[in-house]
């Protein structure tokens, strides 16, 4: 059994939510160099370039690139060899979330309750997904969730019969009817199967995929192909000023369901697709 201080844990997570703040991936940076190379509008163009020079103003100095710090979800794979010494795994997320966003002046941008709204002042607690496996490492991934994209998610119950065909539209329709809210260009994380809030959990979890990375089933990365293809002909295009990159990339994950059912979860991610990760 392998032992693991909570406080490492703690400073470890503190770091990722300053890491993911303030320094947008490399992925994402190339990801939006080459939509500046292929983008048709001129407008399209200067706004995919502003979005660069934010990022780099971002990381230089060690700004937030968005004042929407968001709320703080991670994935965490735990080797069951893995023991955390001081407190449980879940305790020491949280009072790392709590340090990163105290100690690197991180908007505060969670309520206690979702009607009467009191915030909790620390951006405490995350949204933690924890699942165990073989050896003695932990995977910590972190993504600090913005709303503006986050509101523009869906679900959806679809019959099996509808089939890829509908899976396509109920993505397209969702990226349509979001337009410029989900500040495009987006990332559009796909779940399918599983059960009504296991795809939710997918579609979230696929937004972790390095921007633009080929699916390794050939079959779900021609449907990946296809609807990025979709989106970008809506002409949406960067923050909805019209143009050929409305997103970056489309990414599904996809898991064994029930015989009667087709659920799928579409959850946008704007163009700031911050997140970061850590095995200790």
């Amino acid at each position: 059994m392998r032992e693991i201080e909570a406080k490492k844990v703690i400073d470890a997570v503190a770091d990722l939510c300053r890491r993911a703040n303030y320094e947008l991936p490399d992925d994402v940076v190339a990801a939006l160099e080459q939509a500046v190379a292929s983008e048709s509008s001129p407008l399209g163009k200067r706004l995919l370039q502003s979005i660069l020079r934010n990022a780099s103003i971002a990381r230089k100095g060690k700004f937030p690139i968005c004042q929407d710090c968001g709320l703080a979800v991670f994935f965490v794979e735990m080797g069951r060899e893995v023991r955390i010494e001081g407190m449980t795994l879940e305790q020491a997320l949280t009072v790392g979330t709590r340090k990163g966003y105290s100690e690197n002046y991180l908007r505060k941008s969670v309520v206690r309750d979702p009607l009467r709204r009191e915030n909790t002042g620390d951006n405490t607690p995350p949204c933690v997904h924890i699942r165990q496996v073989e050896g003695d490492k932990l995977w910590v991934r972190f993504m600090p969730k913005g709303s503006g994209s986050e509101n523009m998610s869906s679900c959806v119950m679809l019959s099996p019969s509808d089939g890829a065909d509908a899976v396509r539209r109920i993505v397209v329709e969702c990226v349509d009817a979001a337009g410029a809210k989900s500040c495009p260009p987006i990332t559009v994380g796909v779940g399918l199967g599983g059960s009504f809030e296991e795809c939710a959990k997918l579609a979230k979890l696929a937004l972790f995929r390095k921007t633009g990375s080929r699916h390794k089933d050939a079959f779900y990365d021609g449907l990946e192909r296809q609807i990025l293809e979709d989106v970008n002909s809506l002409g949406i295009g960067p923050l909805g000023f019209g143009g050929t990159t409305t997103a970056l990339a489309v990414h599904i994950e996809a898991a064994p369901c029930h015989i009667a059912s087709l659920p799928v979860a579409v959850n946008l991610q704007c163009h700031a697709a911050r997140r970061a990760e850590v095995i200790l």
